[in-house]
């Protein structure tokens, strides 16, 4: 997703309904970002601020000497306005996910965190599981136990590796899923319990498949 579209993304999200009322600070919209130290979560981080947004963003305690892409974004814990809040927390526990979304009170969830190496799923195939398809539920869950389901936008980073064993060329959004690794099947199940969380609870819950990119 280029530039381009990321605007019109946003200036559609900003029509006033009510799920864009904002709970900011200084009126400000906040975004809750999981996967923020990585590459994708540094992007959007950044990308957020410079649209004026408060952003809170998930990391593990072993990511605590590996925040080197947002370092130039980093702001005084102590400021009195500051704009980036990070929070320790964990894909496979609930209950440091439920604190932060309770804490951050966002009114758009992003999750990018996720065990992404293909060859890894095969060596680590329940920690994969655990992250990335039960962490979605996790997350999913803790907005529905906070009672945000019609107030927070929720969107989920999917990726082409659920087409697998590619049925057509080019893949669009009706080619079936035919995942090949323990990380694909994890992201698979993330994918269906995105819509789920759509269709039984009314979340405004979003999957954006994602190829290769730098």
């Amino acid at each position: 997703m280029g530039v381009n579209e990321l605007d019109n993304l946003f200036d559609a999200a900003d029509k006033p309904d009510d799920a864009s009322t904002p709970r900011g600070a200084n009126g400000r919209r906040r975004a809750l970002i999981t996967g923020i130290t990585g590459q994708d979560g540094s992007y959007l981080c950044e990308y957020l601020l410079d649209k004026g947004y408060e952003v809170h963003g998930i990391k593990r305690r072993s990511s605590l000497f590996n925040t080197e892409r947002i370092d130039h974004l980093y702001e005084d814990p102590q400021a009195p306005d500051r704009r980036l809040i990070l929070h320790h927390g964990d894909m496979t526990d609930t209950a440091s996910l439920v604190r932060v979304v309770q804490q951050a009170r966002p009114d758009e969830v992003y999750n990018l965190a996720a065990q992404s190496h293909v060859q890894v799923s095969f060596e680590e195939p329940e920690y994969t599981a655990n992250t990335d398809a039960v962490g979605t539920l996790r997350l999913l869950e803790a907005m529905r136990i906070l009672g945000m389901e019609q107030s927070t936008r929720f969107y989920q980073a999917s990726t082409s590796e659920l087409y697998g064993l590619v049925q057509e060329i080019p893949q669009k959004e009706t080619t079936p899923f035919y995942p090949r690794s323990p990380y694909a099947v994890a992201k698979l199940y993330a994918y269906w319990i995105t819509v789920n969380y759509r269709e039984a609870f009314g979340i405004h819950a979003s999957n954006g498949i994602l190829f290769n990119h730098e």
